[in-house]
């Protein structure tokens, strides 16, 4: 039986690829600086658990011992996390090594190394990180996900506005559409390539302003939709589209299936 470590397997994705790898019938273990309770949504019965911290290497190796591939769905958006991202990879790659890992596979975002955002640079880091690595790597590059559309929404909302951002089109993802992708990386095939980069997106391109109005549908809310313009580095990437993947629409799961979902 193949034994899948998911690295962050308590986040939005990384608790779906728990699931699948789960429902697949695979052995399935996670490494999280807070392993959830029994009673948590982030936990799955069947899964072991493990306390570890990629920054100290601590308890890596109890949680990968045994473990042919690695899934990191690890993030690190603000502060200190951010900082210590990309080496917590080295960290967990130079672990997964030395515990006989096949393969890694990492989680990242769209054009990442083309946006100067703190985050995504931190991004782009940690992928020069695992091409550098002794394993087989693939990095899963997704378009951003239908929450992140929504978190805006619904933080706008709050005060009976609606925000979008001026020229900004999106081609959302679900979570649970871009852990199968990563799931099936890892489970596929030695690859002739020892290091390989593809990008996912989501099934539909719509401007901001689209989602917007079926969000405002969907849930009923009466706020005014309100477009901004967005400065700095993230609004002229959003305005030069290096969000959207017009040629990989592998995501099924549309901003409106999600959203009935999400609201269950």
């Amino acid at each position: 039986m193949t034994t899948v470590c998911v690295a962050g397997g308590t986040g939005q994705v990384g608790r779906e690829v728990v699931r699948l790898a789960l429902d697949a019938g695979l052995d399935v273990t996670v490494l999280s600086r807070r392993p959830p309770s029994g009673t948590s949504p982030a936990h799955h019965d069947g899964a072991r658990y493990f306390q570890a911290d990629v920054t100290t290497s601590t308890g890596l190796a109890e949680a990968l011992q045994g473990a042919d591939v690695v899934i990191d769905c690890l993030e690190g958006q603000t502060g200190k996390a951010r900082k210590n991202f990309a080496d917590g990879g080295a960290q967990l790659l130079a672990a997964a090594t030395r515990a006989g890992v096949r393969k890694a596979v990492l989680l990242s975002i769209i054009n990442c190394d083309k946006s100067n955002a703190a985050f995504y640079v931190s991004k782009a880091d940690k992928e020069r990180v695992y091409e550098r690595s002794a394993l087989e790597t693939v990095v899963v590059r997704a378009t951003q996900f239908h929450s992140l559309v929504t978190a805006v929404f619904q933080a706008g909302a709050k005060i009976r506005l609606i925000p979008v951002f001026r020229g900004a089109r999106f081609q959302t993802i679900s979570p649970s559409d871009v852990a199968a992708e990563l799931l099936a990386e890892a489970l596929g095939e030695t690859s002739a390539e020892r290091h390989r980069t593809r990008t996912i997106g989501g099934p539909d391109i719509r401007s901001m302003r689209e989602l917007a109005e079926t969000w405002r549908k969907l849930t009923g809310h009466p706020g005014w939709i309100v477009e901004l313009p967005l400065p700095g580095s993230m609004g002229k990437y959003l305005r030069n589209g290096l969000n959207l993947a017009s040629s990989q629409r592998t995501g099924t799961d549309t901003f409106e299936s999600w959203f009935g979902k999400a609201r269950r």
